[in-house]
C-alpha cells in the first residue's frame, strides 16, 4: 500500500495529532478531491466502563452530540451537513470514535467542532434523559427485538471471559442506563475525554503546515488534565470447555458460536495476524473449508462465518481479543455434529495447513480488500486513528498488506492448532418462538 509517511504533532495538553495529506509538499502526484477527513479517537470504550454503569461509553457517544461550550443542540449537525459533509461517531471495546468528513475548505470548522466538544459538552438532565431513551430503543431494535440480537458479541464474553470488563454487555443494561446521572456524566468527561487521552487525525485534501497552525489555534487552549492509567484486561486462558445456551424467540433456526483467545494483538501482532488469515481460509467465500465442507457437502448449516475480532473486524481491540466462529443451522442437525465439523477442519488445518494456492487466494483478496476500503477517505482516516491509539503507530496501517502476505502455511497451522476444544466457549442460540420474550 502506497501512503504518504503520516506527520506527527503532539500539543503541550497532550494531544496527539496525526496529519495524512493525499501526497507530500512538491510531490508531481494528483492530490486527489477536495475533501478531508477528521476523526478524534479517545482512549475509552466498553471495557473502561465501571460496574453498575454498563453502556455508558456507548451512552456518552451519544451525548457528545448534543451541544457544546460554544454550540446549542443540534448545532454540531446542521454546521457539518450545511458544508455538505457526514459525520458520526461508535463506542469500540477499547476506544470511542467521531468523525467527520467535509469538503476541504470546511477544514477549520470541522476542527473548532471537535476542539468546543472536547473542550466542554454540553451536559443537562434534558440531555440525558433524552439519549438514555434514544439508547434504551437502539437496544430494543438491533438486540431485544431483532432475530440473533446480541449474537455473538454481547452473549459469547460472559462464557468465554470472567472479568467484568471483558464479559458484561457494552450495549448497557436498562437498569444501568436510567440510573445515570449528570454528575457521573461528568466525572466520565474528566477521566476520560482529557486531550492527553486522545488522537486527533486530519487526512484528505491539506497542507500539513497549514493544518498544524489550525489545530493549534483550536485545541491548543483546551485545558490539559490527567490521564487515567489503563489497567489491564489480561486474564488466564480458560482450562476447560465453557458452555451456555441462550432462548431467542426471534430467531427462525439454531444457532451456534465457538469463542477463542488470540494471540495480543499488540504484542504477537504476526501471530495475531496468523489467525486473521486462518478466518479467511475457514469461511472468506465460497472456496473456503467451512463454506466447502459444512454447506456445500455435508449440508449441516445455511450460514457460517469465522473471523479474527469479537466485534466483527480485526485490529480493533487490545488484549485480550476473541476469534469467533459463528453458524446457523436448521433443528435436525444437532449443535454437536456442526462444532464436531468444526473441529475437523480446524484439525486439518492444524496437520496440513493451506495449501499454498489457499494462502495465495486469501492473502490477496484480505489486502484488495483494505485497499478497498483505503479508498473511501472515512476508512483511511478510521484506521490511522485506531492504529495510533491502540498500536502507537498509524504507519502500521500501510505496513499490514506486507506483514499479512508474510505469513505462511506453517503460521495458519500454528495458529489452527491453538484454537482447542479445552480453550474455548461454546454458545448455543435456542429459538422459543416466543414473541413476549428476548435475548439481553
Amino acid at each position: 500500500m502506497v501512503e504518504p509517511q503520516p506527520h506527527r504533532v503532539t500539543l503541550p495538553n497532550g494531544l496527539r495529532v496525526v496529519l495524512a495529506p493525499n501526497a507530500e509538499p512538491g510531490s508531481t502526484e494528483p492530490g486527489g478531491p477536495p475533501v478531508v477527513g477528521i476523526s478524534v479517537h479517545y482512549d475509552v470504550g466498553f471495557r473502561s466502563e465501571p460496574q453498575g454503569r454498563t453502556g455508558f461509553a456507548h451512552l456518552f457517544e451519544h451525548l457528545m452530540f448534543q451541544g457544546s461550550e460554544s454550540l446549542e443542540k443540534l448545532a454540531h449537525f446542521r454546521h457539518v451537513q450545511g458544508s455538505g459533509g457526514i459525520f458520526n461517531g461508535s463506542t469500540h471495546q477499547d476506544y470511542t470514535d467521531y468523525f467527520q468528513v467535509l469538503p476541504s475548505n470546511a477544514l477549520e470548522r470541522g476542527l473548532f467542532l471537535e476542539a468546543d466538544r472536547m473542550r466542554a459538552p454540553r451536559l443537562t438532565e434534558e440531555n440525558l434523559r433524552n439519549q438514555v431513551d434514544v439508547v434504551k430503543e437502539e437496544i430494543r431494535l438491533n438486540v431485544l427485538n431483532r432475530p440473533y440480537g446480541g449474537f455473538p458479541w454481547i452473549l459469547l464474553p460472559p462464557v468465554l471471559y470472567s472479568s467484568f470488563a471483558n464479559a458484561h454487555n457494552g450495549y448497557g443494561d436498562f437498569t444501568d442506563l436510567e440510573r445515570a446521572t449528570v454528575d457521573d456524566c461528568a466525572a466520565f468527561f474528566d477521566t476520560f475525554y482529557a486531550p492527553g487521552n486522545a488522537v486527533l487525525t486530519i487526512t484528505g485534501d491539506i497542507d500539513v503546515e497549514h493544518a498544524t497552525e489550525l489545530v493549534h489555534k483550536h485545541f491548543g487552549d483546551v485545558p490539559a488534565r490527567s490521564v487515567p492509567e489503563r489497567p489491564s484486561f489480561a486474564e488466564p486462558l480458560l482450562e476447560s470447555e465453557r458452555r451456555d445456551r441462550q432462548q431467542d424467540p426471534h430467531a427462525p433456526l439454531p444457532a451456534v458460536a465457538l469463542g477463542y483467545r488470540l494471540p495480543d494483538p499488540v504484542g504477537e501482532l504476526d501471530s495475531y495476524l496468523a489467525d486473521v488469515v486462518l478466518g479467511e481460509v475457514l469461511s472468506d467465500g465460497d472456496a473456503s473449508r467451512l463454506q466447502q465442507r459444512l454447506v456445500y457437502r455435508d449440508s449441516l448449516v445455511v450460514d457460517v462465518q469465522a473471523g479474527a475480532g469479537l466485534m466483527g473486524a480485526p485490529l480493533d481491540a487490545r488484549d485480550p481479543d476473541t476469534f469467533t466462529v459463528t453458524a446457523v443451522h436448521s433443528p435436525e442437525v444437532s449443535t454437536d455434529r456442526v462444532v464436531e465439523a468444526i473441529d475437523s477442519e480446524l484439525d486439518r488445518l492444524a496437520t496440513e495447513g493451506p495449501t499454498p494456492e489457499e494462502l495465495s487466494r486469501v492473502t490477496a483478496r484480505w489486502s484488495a480488500g483494505l485497499y478497498r476500503d483505503h479508498d473511501r477517505l472515512i476508512s483511511r482516516t478510521l484506521d490511522l486513528g485506531s492504529t495510533e491509539l491502540l498500536h502507537g503507530r498509524a504507519e502500521l496501517v500501510g505496513e499490514l498488506p506486507g506483514r499479512v502476505g508474510a505469513i505462511t502455511t506453517e503460521d495458519v497451522a500454528s495458529a489452527a492448532k491453538a484454537l482447542r476444544p479445552e480453550t474455548r466457549a461454546v454458545l448455543e442460540i435456542e429459538p422459543t418462538g416466543d414473541s413476549d420474550g428476548g435475548a439481553a
